[in-house]
């Protein structure tokens, strides 16, 4: 098992310790200064350090040790060697809500410019900065899920004034009193309707916030950008008053590749990919404790289907609930729910798929199951 140090601190606290740097991973420190440096002198057979400045000497030395040295990656807007997930203060910086037109400049706009103006496929250089970032959000997003989550999934064309909204929000309600980490796909519609209600739970205030998000109950239309469109949306989101919790229970699993989407305020933390296949599996996986379908289209089918796979086969673990919220939808209108029931026959998932118009059933459909496990 490697070490990871990510920053000066850990790394003076290490050696303090009396412990050496091999194998240890050294993410993205400055490490000139010859105090600084004086804490390399040390065995660093099977080292890496990543993005790390290095002294010419010092990494000679760690050559010879069988160390490996990977540069910063220059000319990108992000930290390729990420060690921690996203937090929305960070995704937005810089957005003034009585200027909607600045989050043109948030580090989450230009992220995705800079994704919008990259050929493709992408260089190599590109492609591997966006992996190895891709790779430590992933190691981020399993360090901070400490017992079962589970996931909602729903489309992103809800409206923050539309009964749908509210429906998902009262949903989060419930799944926040149960005590559950909620994961989503981070973006608007009902991927943020859930995380509010969770972060709603341990206080009143639907009524109040809804009201709130009503000045702009939704972020555009198309894959067109707005900036100054998504900014009203987001201001309203700003201006509600939610608890801060300081252990995070609602993170949510946005992607760049929908970068016209915004990542959405209410998730306390953001595990935001570049790659959307990765995204996706990884959303799905990392929801051990069970996932509720909410009424979507095309995407949300596309995990539906994703899901089941794994539970079908295994793959990444006992089958875990699949809650079908909304009969007549997942029955008539996109009759993908018997197809996954026809599937699971006589499999172990089978016991753990349920299909209903009750919010208060299927949280204690997931609660049985975590008791289960």
């Amino acid at each position: 098992m490697r070490i990871e140090i990510t920053d000066l601190p850990g790394l003076r606290e290490h050696r303090a310790n009396g412990l050496d740097l091999r194998r240890a991973v050294l993410i993205g420190l400055d490490l000139m200064d010859s105090d600084v440096d004086a804490l390399l002198r040390t065995s660093l057979d099977g080292a890496l350090f990543l993005g790390c400045a290095v002294r010419p000497k010092t990494q000679r030395r760690a050559n010879a040790a069988g160390a490996l040295l990977f540069p910063a990656v220059p000319g990108v807007p992000y930290e390729v060697y990420r060690s921690r997930l996203y937090t929305p203060a960070e995704l937005f910086a810089g957005f003034d809500p009585a200027h909607p037109e600045s989050y043109a400049d948030t580090p989450d706009a230009r992220i995705y410019r800079h994704t919008q103006e990259l050929q493709y496929p992408p260089d190599p250089l590109h492609a591997l900065a966006a992996r190895l970032h891709d790779h430590g959000i992933s190691e981020a997003l399993n360090e901070a899920l400490t017992d079962m989550p589970v996931a909602v999934m729903g489309g992103h064309a809800l409206t923050r004034d539309s009964e749908g909204y509210r429906d998902a929000v009262e949903l989060g309600v419930r799944l926040g009193k149960a005590g559950f980490t909620v994961l989503t796909g981070g973006g608007p519609g009902a991927m943020e309707a859930i995380p509010l209600g969770a972060r709603l739970a341990d206080k009143s205030g639907v009524d109040d916030a809804l009201a709130a998000l009503s000045t702009a109950p939704k972020f555009g239309s198309g894959r067109a950008v707005d900036p100054a469109e998504i900014g009203r949306w987001l201001a309203a989101g700003l201006s509600v008053d939610l608890p801060v919790n300081e252990n995070p229970k609602t993170i949510g699993i946005p992607t760049w590749f929908y970068g016209h989407e915004p990542p959405n305020p209410f998730c306390e933390l953001h595990a935001k990919y570049f790659e959307n296949s990765v995204r996706e599996e990884g959303l799905l996986t990392v929801a051990t404790g069970g996932i509720i379908y909410t009424p979507g289209s095309a995407g949300t089918v596309q995990e539906v289907f994703q899901d089941y796979t794994q539970n079908h086969y295994g793959s990444v673990g006992p089958a875990a609930p699949m809650i079908f919220l909304g009969k007549r939808f997942w029955t008539e209108d996109v009759p993908a729910a018997p197809l996954v029931s026809n599937l699971a026959k006589g499999r172990p998932a089978e016991k753990w798929i349920l299909v209903t118009d009750d919010a208060d059933e299927a949280v204690a459909f997931l609660q049985s199951y975590t008791v289960a496990r």
